[in-house]
């Protein structure tokens, strides 16, 4: 029964023959689902994203080689594949796209298939003024990355507009993580004063206040802030994870910890006190050998008054302990020196995520995090037999996590103990296709007419983004910038041999003799051949890679956008022949790597240090890594730190058979609904060795163990990863 007036009838009656909105008090009289209290700021809508974009599989790491170095004859290395069964995802890009597609698209069914996504932990970057930049160790001396850009415009500029952006942010990732969890899966919500209240009033109006379980507060470590800070108010030192459950039906185990030494000393005599820790046992309750274990393991305790139906006392702290309740104040902040530490700036401790994952899911189940930052989720999630997923928008982050999770794999395996493979996905030219993507809805002619403007518009970005004009009468050329052409390759395909050779063809008839080359991918083995057949030719090609960031028009008016060049890998086959009994073997070594990266330049940090009475500065220029060092006599020396080419190097692998494996995504059918397997014709790169640096070893090997290879020819790719998080891949043909 409607509590609405004859009055308030008529009243709707006008506003909706007028065509206008009805007023506010009419949404709490006329619907069922009203909400008493709701979380409302500027620019709320109930809009939530459904793309559905394929996952690209871009690597798959599922044999973690050795940790010793082995030389060619030393050590025979043995494929081992998971052939089947689920691999665990680490995703690179915006999560809102990627919950979408995960949600409304075919890995969904793969994610039920393995009982549903049980558990959900994020710790969204909530601190708007952080600083987002990674320290590099370069020999002794520490470098200072600046942040990807997209990373800083996410982390940073969009939620230092104010609050509202951040919680429309979060906001909508937070309904999509609602519909992707199982009906018995959970979420906790890691944040701190800055945003807490907000937090906890979106996830009531999301998952509702009777799914609310906990608001834990995490006691990080002893307060280290200035003794201003500490004289202003009560030291701040402490975060809030808040617990929520999809539905009351929810997978929950208590945890314990070990009662503390001064507290079980206070019931040392178990007679005196029988509400201590303790369950009284009977002779007769176990069997002798069970009885005299228990003794030798110091689990039972006699009492001092012996008689008649003696007994023992047994630690009750021995089985249980006391249960951990809201306040967790027994986990610190990872030591600097610990060895999970991978000196990313917004890592959390093991002990904290084990704890979580411990609580609210069960072996075998499926866990998410979808900010993993350092990969911590992961890490705990494969070492407690848990699946999981973990996503992030910096390319740093996926690579620290690749590196974490193989170490996580070679002491899993070391151990003697189970692990899973990880594939890494990301949603690449299905991506920048919806950022240019044309409306399936309308007619083919419409189309067609849309899809030449946003080809003209995509074209007209790009240049900008580069500082280019556009210039005309030109078959391969789309602009000019200091004297050079400029050619943009396609938006949703690797720059190839026949697009480089059409526009070698046009600099020949025209005389052009100085070209740039744009694109998001380059195919693989294209480069230093292509460049080197150019200059013989007396053309200058110079090939740059387009970055993600030319999509976020704040990033091109603040002039952030930097375009790299393609860096280039040199390797070198080792083959040694088939013996009577022992079959040819083949080993890869790492014999060079290039880069041209620039961040600052010399000229800005000596005027910097200018202004210094003394000081340091360390800049990248042009593919190099030089300190400047301001001394007392204002005298500014300079020290090149990357004194070898092996110093851009953090990590590089091997796939001794890279076409081995094809890239099948699963599209659905726009009409039928039916789920479709695609080639794309691409492969997926399997990692089958690796060697990297890690914070206690900086030694990189740079020749991989040598490998048991059938007769005949092959492709060899080899994978870079320089000490930004970029990567670079080679490709070459053996034939064994």
């Amino acid at each position: 029964m409607l509590k609405v007036s004859d009055q308030e009838k008529q009243e709707i009656i006008r506003y909706l023959e007028a065509d206008k909105e009805l007023p506010e008090k009419y949404r709490f009289l006329l619907f069922e689902d009203k909400r008493e209290v709701e979380l409302v700021w500027n620019g709320k809508t109930n809009e939530v994203c459904n793309v559905v974009l394929p996952f690209q599989t871009i690597e798959q790491v599922d044999e973690p080689r050795q940790e010793k170095t082995r030389t060619l004859m030393d050590f025979i290395d043995n494929r081992g594949r998971q052939l089947k069964g689920w691999a665990n995802k680490l995703i690179w890009g915006d999560n809102k796209l990627i919950l979408s597609s995960l949600k409304n698209g075919p890995l969904r069914e793969e994610i039920e298939n393995q009982g549903g996504l049980k558990l959900i932990y994020i710790d969204p970057p909530f601190d708007v003024g952080a600083d987002f930049s990674m320290d590099i160790a370069i020999g002794k001396d520490t470098f200072t990355k600046q942040p990807n850009i997209l990373e800083e415009i996410a982390y940073r500029d969009t939620w230092g507009k104010g609050t509202d952006s951040f919680i429309s942010m979060i906001y909508e990732r937070l309904v999509l993580m609602r519909d992707l969890l199982a009906e018995d899966g959970s979420i906790y919500v890691h944040c701190d004063w800055r945003v807490n209240s907000f937090i906890r009033l979106a996830l009531d109006e999301i998952f509702g206040p009777n799914n609310f379980l906990n608001q834990i507060s995490w006691k990080r470590t002893p307060f280290a802030g200035s003794s201003k800070a500490r004289a202003a108010k009560y030291p701040t030192n402490q975060d809030s994870i808040f617990l929520f459950s999809r539905t009351n039906n929810y997978t929950f185990n208590q945890q314990f910890t070990p009662h503390s030494n001064e507290y079980l000393e206070r019931f040392k005599n178990p007679d005196n006190d029988p509400n201590g820790p303790w369950q009284s046992v009977s002779l007769k309750t176990y069997s002798q050998e069970t009885f005299d274990r228990l003794k030798a393991e110091k689990k039972l305790i006699a009492p001092q008054r012996k008689g008649a139906g003696w007994r023992y006392k047994w630690y009750l702290s021995e089985t249980k302990g006391k249960q951990v309740e809201d306040i967790w104040v027994d986990i610190n902040l990872t030591n600097p020196m610990a060895q999970e530490r991978v000196d990313y700036p917004t890592q959390k401790p093991e002990a904290l995520l084990a704890r979580i994952i411990k609580a609210s899911s069960n072996e075998g189940d499926l866990v998410a995090d979808f900010f993993c930052g350092s990969g911590t989720t992961a890490a705990v999630a494969e070492k407690l037999g848990r699946k999981w997923i973990c996503t992030d928008l910096g390319k740093f982050a996926i690579h620290t996590t690749r590196k974490r999770m193989i170490g996580v794999q070679r002491q899993l395996k070391n151990s003697h103990k189970p692990y899973r493979a990880f594939e890494i996905l990301n949603l690449g030219k299905y991506e920048r296709q919806h950022f240019v993507g044309i409306n399936p809805n309308l007619r083919q002619e419409e189309q067609l007419k849309q899809l030449q403007e946003k080809e003209a518009a995509f074209l007209t970005l790009i240049l900008n983004a580069y500082h280019a004009e556009k210039v005309k009468n030109f078959t391969a050329f789309h602009g000019k910038k200091s004297g050079r052409l400029v050619a943009i390759g396609p938006v949703n395909l690797p720059v190839t041999r026949l697009f480089v050779e059409e526009i070698i063809l046009e600099c020949r008839k025209k005389h052009i003799t100085r070209v740039d080359i744009l694109g998001f991918e380059f195919e693989m083995g294209l480069f230093p051949n292509v460049l080197d057949e150019a200059r013989a030719k007396g053309i200058d090609i110079a090939p740059k890679y387009i970055p993600a960031e030319v999509f976020d028009k704040r990033a091109i008016e603040k002039n952030q956008v930097v375009f790299h060049d393609v860096s280039f890998i040199e390797v070198k086959p080792h083959l040694t022949p088939a013996k009577k009994g022992r079959s040819a073997t083949l080993a890869v070594e790492l014999t060079d790597f290039s880069v041209f990266y620039s961040q600052d330049s010399i000229v800005h940090a000596e005027e910097i240090l200018a202004k210094k009475k003394t000081g340091s500065k360390i800049i990248v220029e042009k593919g190099q890594i030089v300190k400047l060092v301001k001394d007392k006599k204002g005298v500014v020396h300079r020290d090149q730190l990357t004194r070898h080419w092996t110093d851009w190097i953090d990590y590089w692998s091997v796939d001794f058979d890279f076409e081995s494996k094809r890239e099948i995504i699963r599209v659905q059918h726009p009409e039928s609904d039916e789920i479709e397997e695609q080639w794309t014709g691409d492969y997926i790169f399997e990692n089958e060795w690796q060697s990297f640096r890690t914070k206690k070893d900086r030694s990189l090997d740079l020749t991989s163990v040598a490998l048991e290879c059938t007769p005949g020819r092959r492709k060899v790719a080899v994978k870079v990863v320089d000490i930004f998080g970029n990567d670079t891949m080679t490709i070459m043909e053996v034939t064994v």
